[in-house]
């Protein structure tokens, strides 16, 4: 941001990159974006089917839908594009109306397995959508598979 580079100037520290500040144009303030992290790929070369064959019962997710993190990105709520139930390592149908609730360090803690470099993408999206007034910013993030333990899952249906 160009007014942390000021300061450091006036303070006789070195100027360099203090985080990951981004705006979409110059005439827009630069404020602390999410860093393009990406989850690397585990070291046994597993993958989608390798996970749900070692899944007694849960639930796959697959993709983005609707979100909601806030602005400590502690808080979270995630959805799904196709969801599919698991028992004794198949999937035995589809699932409608399934999220997951966390909290950053708990979920992060339940990770029990990994997809391998076969399963990792990368991918990305052009409107995260943060800010006052608002601002479109691009971010990208990589995974494989993983598979989480005990995760909160929810159901997003209602009743009209």
């Amino acid at each position: 941001a160009p007014w942390l580079r000021e300061y450091y100037a006036k303070t006789g520290k070195p100027v360099r990159s203090h985080g990951c500040s981004y705006a979409q144009s110059w005439a827009d303030v630069a404020f602390l974006r999410m860093p393009n992290v990406s989850l690397q790929p585990g070291d046994k070369d597993l993958g989608w089917d390798d996970l749900i064959a070692a899944t007694d019962k849960g639930i796959a997710m697959i993709g983005r839908a609707s979100y909601s993190i806030d602005q400590q990105r502690y808080n979270a709520q995630f959805g799904a594009q196709l969801c599919y139930e698991i028992r004794k390592g198949k999937i035995v149908g589809q699932v409608k109306d399934a999220a997951y609730q966390m909290r950053t360090p708990d979920f992060w803690n339940t990770l029990d397995m990994l997809g391998g470099k076969k399963s990792y993408m990368f991918g990305g999206t052009f409107n995260d959508g943060k800010g006052q007034p608002g601002q479109s910013n691009a971010v990208s993030h990589g995974c494989p598979p993983a598979r989480f333990k005990n995760a909160n899952i929810i159901n997003t249906g209602r009743a009209l």
